[in-house]
């Protein structure tokens, strides 16, 4: 403001002197002259002056789940980076409907599962006969996701053949969650239909629904504890399915993420035995066309920031540098690949 009243000053002055006579080429050369000086002032305050903030979205998961306190937790640490960007955690339907939210250029982070991510970009079991999905880019693996299968003990199941002829929730729709369900259930040969009900709810709506004596089990897959389980065993007595090891076995053989993962016993209230379930890696995706330096920043922070991700959620502990690309099932964008080469990080 202050420039351009000056401008407007000097611009004057100077048509008084031609006024007053003063030659004319005199005056062209003086106006020319003070409009450069202020032009590269202004210029040089431009340049100075910070760029507005890009906002990004963090697509996690149902508030019940691990997702969202830990996208929370990333959210923090970007925010206090400055590194130009405002983040905001968003409460999704999880893992499938993640991907299409940063394909689709809705979402700039997300949370899935490294099974449901190789599926999209291949084409294959839940994208059969779509197209491939292009614009995403992993930039870290995070943890054990555990495919929990919790029944009310009132329900009598004890074993996941028992889930037939049972009413069962089996995921959001849109979730890693329910494509484990399906999974897992063929090994045993079942399918939905075999159930008396198959609900898509979150997790939230899959424990209060428990709760209600509404629905009997519930497929949950998440980190160890995940907090709507935990919830739930306060106030309604649990049975924490196992899950064979041949059946885990013969998963892997087809769906080569799957691995056995041991809950431990005391995970849950009157969880008193291990219990052995399969299990995939969590990881987070951007889109691949995004901006490769602030794509570095914002792993280089999220890892050097990290404790603020521990102190949010214990899974936090299990997010660590020397794993981040462990279970990497998609191309690493090159901002991350960039600070991991300079950390020394390799995939194993």
């Amino acid at each position: 403001m202050k420039r351009s009243l000056l401008l407007v000053l000097i611009v004057s002055l100077l048509l008084t002197m031609l006024l007053g006579c003063q030659k004319a080429e005199e005056v062209v050369d003086e106006v020319k002259e003070g409009v450069e000086e202020i032009v590269e002032e202004v210029k040089e305050e431009v340049e100075e002056k910070p760029g507005e903030l890009q906002y990004l979205s963090v697509a996690t998961g149902g508030t019940g789940g691990t997702y969202y306190p830990l996208g929370g937790a990333i959210a923090v640490i970007l925010n206090e980076s400055d590194i130009g960007v405002q983040a905001t955690a968003q409460a999704t339907g999880a893992s499938v409907e993640n991907v299409t939210l940063v394909s689709d250029g809705e979402a700039e982070i997300a949370f899935v599962q490294n099974d449901v991510v190789f599926y999209a970009v291949n084409g294959v079991e839940t994208y059969e006969g779509q197209d491939k999905v292009e614009n995403i880019a992993g930039i870290a693996t995070l943890y054990p996701e555990v495919v929990q299968i919790i029944a009310t003990k009132e329900s009598g199941i004890s074993s996941v053949s028992d889930l037939a002829g049972k009413r069962v929730a089996v995921g959001a729709p849109g979730s890693g969650t329910e494509v484990n369900a399906r999974q897992i259930l063929a090994e045993y040969g079942l399918v939905y239909d075999d159930l008396a009900k198959a609900d898509y709810l979150s997790f939230n709506e899959a424990t209060d629904n428990m709760k209600n004596k509404q629905i009997d089990a519930s497929f949950i897959t998440g980190a160890i504890p995940t907090s709507a389980v935990a919830e739930l065993a306060q106030t309604t007595e649990i049975v924490v399915l196992n899950v064979e090891e041949d059946k885990i076995k013969s998963l892997a053989e087809k769906y080569p993420f799957y691995t056995p993962v041991t809950i431990p016993a005391g995970s849950y209230k009157g969880q008193e035995a291990d219990v052995v379930s399969p299990a995939v890696m969590a990881m987070l995706i951007v889109p691949k066309d995004m901006d490769e330096e602030l794509v570095y920043n914002i792993v280089k922070n999220m890892f050097e920031r990290r404790q603020i991700i521990v102190d949010t959620h214990k899974r936090g502990e299990d997010i660590t540098l020397e794993t981040a690309l462990d279970g990497m099932s998609i191309d690493l964008h090159p901002g991350a690949q960039r600070y991991y080469d300079e950390m020394g990080i390799k995939a194993n």
